[in-house]
């Protein structure tokens, strides 16, 4: 029982702050204050998981100690058979309660909320890279609608044969860093290029980076020193494409906290018609990049501590291979491989990232030490 009373005593301590943060979120000058409202609310929600749990947890050790005391002192054969079920139940459900229970009480990645910019990029191998950065981004359009996903492309660069050489997109909607981040890294493709006459298996590779999105008040720009440019977008879309010029390209002098060194940042953003709008694109790819920058030393910090880095760390890793002869799918990181390369290329993927999400899971369950 020791075990049990530990994990209570911890849910025991969180009540108190889980009404203080009740109050607090209720108050007018902390509403005024975006950047506080935004991180108690978050803080409110993940407490009131944890309430949930607690609240059934005690339910639950109140029923194994009832129906032992049935057990024990009840005469009535037909109250000691209803308490035996009873037990069993409470038994059976106490330690998915409790694994569920250390799951919540390890602190979330405060980024997992976010929304997401997605690049993919083409690597070695020249068109068939371009195709495979195509089909990744088909597979990754797909995933998003089956998850009810907004994917909104801000910026592409097509491949002479087809596909992308580079093509960067916001995804916006519930929980989706915390799902997409499993995919940063190098995907590789092996596959007889459309261009291969003697029937060759070639491998080529990808580059995807997925970086959590970074709201208005998580870094400071001064708008004012941002010089714009304005040109016309080519590619389709029509004669207005070309004859308006609605791409914007952004350069901006900054400075990195971690090195000191002042980086100019370029980014174009040709995707709409619409310059305003192509403005705020940029501006939020702008956001993004100073954010994650920042925020490197972070995600370095976590990834020296961990040693499977299932989603953190290293970005030039390889982290998973797409077999087509043989139409498998191997994730090198928790060798996790399935024979439906169809299927996950058509934005079946959740499986991989569930198995990736357990994976880490238990990682840092161990690091906790619940």
């Amino acid at each position: 029982m020791a075990d049990n009373n530990t994990l209570l005593d911890k849910l025991d301590t969180l009540v108190a702050r889980y009404e203080e943060v009740s109050t607090l979120i209720t108050d007018p000058a902390v509403i005024a204050d975006q950047k506080r409202y935004v991180k108690l609310t978050k803080e409110y929600k993940e407490l009131g998981d944890l309430m949930t749990a607690r609240k059934e947890y005690v339910q639950v050790l109140g029923g194994i100690d009832e129906a032992k005391d049935i057990i024990a002192n009840e005469s009535d054969p037909e109250m000691r058979d209803m308490a035996r079920e009873e037990l069993d139940k409470c038994e059976a459900r106490r330690p998915q309660l409790e694994e569920e229970i250390k799951l919540l009480l390890i602190p979330a990645d405060p980024q997992d909320s976010r929304n997401a910019i997605l690049e993919i990029r083409g690597g070695t191998g020249g068109d068939e890279a371009a195709l495979f950065a195509g089909d990744l981004f088909r597979m990754y359009s797909k995933y998003c609608e089956r998850k009810g996903w907004r994917l909104e492309v801000s910026s592409a660069n097509e491949g002479a044969a087809g596909g992308f050489k580079e093509i960067i997109c916001s995804v916006t909607g519930d929980g989706v860093y915390g799902t997409l981040k499993y995919e940063s890294g190098v995907h590789r493709v092996q596959r007889v290029p459309a261009t291969e006459t003697q029937g060759r298996v070639h491998t080529s590779a990808a580059s995807v980076a997925v970086l959590p999105e970074a709201e208005p008040f998580d870094v400071e720009i001064n708008e004012g020193e941002i010089k714009w440019d304005t040109f016309r977008s080519g590619g389709a879309g029509g004669q207005n494409v070309n004859k308006v010029e609605s791409g914007v390209r952004l350069r901006y002098n900054w400075k990195n906290p971690n090195t000191g060194v002042v980086e100019e940042i370029l980014i174009e953003c040709t995707e709409t018609r619409d310059q305003p709008k192509n403005k705020e694109r940029a501006l939020s790819r702008l956001r993004t990049f100073i954010y994650d920058k920042e925020h490197q030393k972070y995600i370095d910090d976590i990834a020296s501590k961990r040693k499977t880095m299932v989603s953190t760390g290293d970005r030039s890793a390889k982290i998973r291979t797409y077999n087509y002869p043989q139409g498998r799918i191997t994730d090198h990181r928790i060798n996790y491989t399935i024979y439906n390369l169809a299927a996950f290329m058509d934005g079946d993927i959740q499986d991989c990232i569930d198995h990736l999400i357990v994976a880490e899971n238990a990682e840092r369950l161990k690091e906790s030490e619940l």
